[in-house]
């Protein structure tokens, strides 16, 4: 793609065309500030609709965006490492306002309260179909992370977000935590469920054998008469970060040169249009963009990274352009190209926050939803105590739900310390609200749940800090995975972001006692990759906390975080504290 001399006008005023300063709505009734949100004019003559990692949340939520999202490196103070006001300043954003909420932690408990939950696939479906209308012919594309993250997606093994998807309007997807509901089930969804309905793309997905295409790389279809190619990015990690007994037949990667072999092939077949449909993280995204020429665009996800503005990146082919649409059901975002002599000329984009008192609920979804959450509605509903403070988990080092699961882990099991691995799903409770069994399984609901008690080395403990440290820290992010770091309970220790493999971990302590290389400690946690966890009978780690949380006379106390000390990274625009 070759933009014009406006492409930095375009950047630098997308806050005012994703319709983010509301001005005179910002103090307006939820139909009012509705429209100013939501009033988008048509552009040009092709759109993609784009939505990310909802992790199966069908119904609206609380989500608290990160205050520590650290770049480093080339990455530092730069999109998507921005976290607060200095998010909102490059987008443009007044502090206080609907959009600033959705985009950041700031005031975070008074800002909820004031404009209520996100999300909900039926007020999803509604603004879907609002920009469907305005924009004919659009497509909806699904950055993956869908199926997995709920009590329902769990035991219904995905059915109900396969459903809901149907129902919404999904056109294109790829994926990652799908493929932990295994090969025969994902291959059964893509034969059986989306055949002639949802196109399930992953360019860089092969058989471990002979190396074939798992999944089609890519499609092509029109747009008002524009041929448009979408290809797609699966999470390349996905044999390392999940278990590798899930995806056993099939091996993944980036597999830069495949991407543009595919981007050569839909060129030669005509296509005016080239979207990559990504899982890859928004840092890997921005790298391949230089790699790779012929896109027109990357709409990440996998690092849930909300990203109200487009980035530019410049390659010998032209420019491409990447964007992230956010997580857990909270942002649609709205690319729209005009399309001229064969190629894009001109761009807009929108990331649009979806607040469920701002957008009606669709009357057909709702009712899909009900039904699906019928036969477990009273299971996910039982309350299991009041927290009293804030519980969340996004962040780069810990949150307090995380911090009430490494708690919960270490006086149930009588552990020294507790690992809670770094996932970015989950949702969010406000002081005095229920904690229920829906929102432990929004914060634990995998197909490999198990909670581990294990002996482990302080040689081998820093080693396993070290490893996770380097993998979200390095600063080639083609070497990077996704997620947080490692939430710890029970043991203290300094980090630095910057520092070399093997030697960003230090002054690791239990009880203000430096821990010994050589002496053995008992460590728990849960979510184990490894084969053999599933036939060692342990429980579910819901269960090990649920009878923690009923143990605790009604009412859970604020967690006190337990963060590491940081060192040599700071100041920092993705660390506000």
């Amino acid at each position: 793609m070759n933009l014009s001399k406006r492409e930095f006008i375009q950047v630098m005023g997308a806050g005012t065309m994703a319709g983010m300063s509301m001005g005179s709505f910002a103090e307006a009734s939820a139909a009012t500030a509705a429209n100013g949100l939501y009033d988008i004019p048509k552009f040009g003559n092709v759109s993609f609709l784009h939505m990310t990692d909802c992790h199966a949340q069908l119904k609206p939520i609380y989500f608290r965006e990160p205050s520590i999202n650290l770049g480093i490196g080339s990455m530092q103070n730069n999109l998507p490492h921005l976290v607060g006001e200095h998010l909102l300043q490059v987008a443009k954003i007044r502090p206080g306002t609907a959009e600033a909420h959705a985009l950041t932690f700031l005031d975070f408990e008074k800002a909820a309260k004031r404009y209520g939950k996100v999300g909900g696939f039926a007020h999803l479906a509604t603004l879907v179909k609002r920009m469907k209308a305005s924009r004919p012919g659009a497509l909806l594309l699904d950055g993956g992370d869908t199926w997995q993250g709920s009590g329902t997606s769990l035991w219904t093994n995905g059915q109900d977000m396969v459903d809901a998807c149907k129902l919404l309007g999904v056109d294109v997807m790829t994926g990652h935590w799908e493929f932990t509901l295994g090969m025969e089930r994902v291959k059964e969804i893509i034969e059986k469920d989306f055949a002639g309905k949802i196109d399930f793309v992953a360019q860089n997905v092969k058989t471990n054998d002979f190396g074939d295409p798992v999944f089609k790389p890519y499609v092509i279809r029109e747009i008002n008469g524009v041929p448009c190619a979408i290809i797609g990015q699966a999470f390349p990690y996905t044999p390392i970060a999940n278990p590798r007994y899930m995806v056993a037949d099939w091996a993944f990667g980036i597999q830069d040169e495949n991407m543009q072999a595919m981007v050569n092939e839909v060129r030669g077949k005509g296509a005016h249009v080239v979207v990559v449909i990504s899982h890859n993280g928004m840092d890997v995204d921005l790298k391949m963009a230089t790699r790779v020429s012929g896109i027109d665009a990357i709409m990440g996800g996998h690092t849930h990274d909300g990203m109200p503005v487009a980035t530019i990146v410049s390659n010998k082919g032209g420019k491409t352009l990447v964007t992230n649409a956010g997580s857990n059901g909270k942002f649609l975002g709205v690319l729209d190209f005009d399309v001229k002599d064969k190629k894009v000329s001109d761009f807009r984009y929108k990331l649009l926050p979806v607040f469920s008192n701002m957008l009606p609920a669709d009357k057909e979804m709702d009712a899909l939803i009900t039904k699906i959450r019928a036969p477990y509605e009273s299971k996910l509903a039982e309350k299991l105590a009041v927290t009293d403070g804030l519980l969340y988990r996004r962040g780069n080092f810990n949150g307090t739900g995380d911090q009430l699961l490494v708690d919960a882990l270490m006086a149930v099991q009588g552990a020294d310390m507790a690992f809670s691995p770094g996932f970015r799903w989950g949702t969010t409770l406000l002081p005095g609200q229920a904690i229920t069994r829906e929102w432990l399984l929004d914060m634990t609901a995998t197909t490999y749940s198990f909670a581990t008690v294990t002996e482990m080395t302080g040689e081998t403990i820093k080693t396993v800090l070290e490893d996770v440290a380097d993998n979200l820290f390095n600063p080639d992010p083609y070497y990077q995975q996704g997620g947080d770091m490692v939430r710890v309970g029970g043991l203290t220790y300094s980090c630095n972001p910057v520092g070399t493999a093997g030697k960003r971990i230090s002054d690791m302590r239990l009880k203000g006692q430096l821990i010994e290389a050589g002496k053995k400690y008992k460590v728990a946690g849960w979510a184990p990759v490894a084969e053999e966890a599933r036939h060692q009978g342990n429980k579910q780690v819901w269960e090990v906390v649920e009878t923690w949380l009923k143990a605790q006379g009604g009412r859970i106390k604020p967690r006190q975080l337990n963060t590491p000390k940081i060192i040599g990274a700071l100041p920092n625009k993705g660390y506000v504290v």
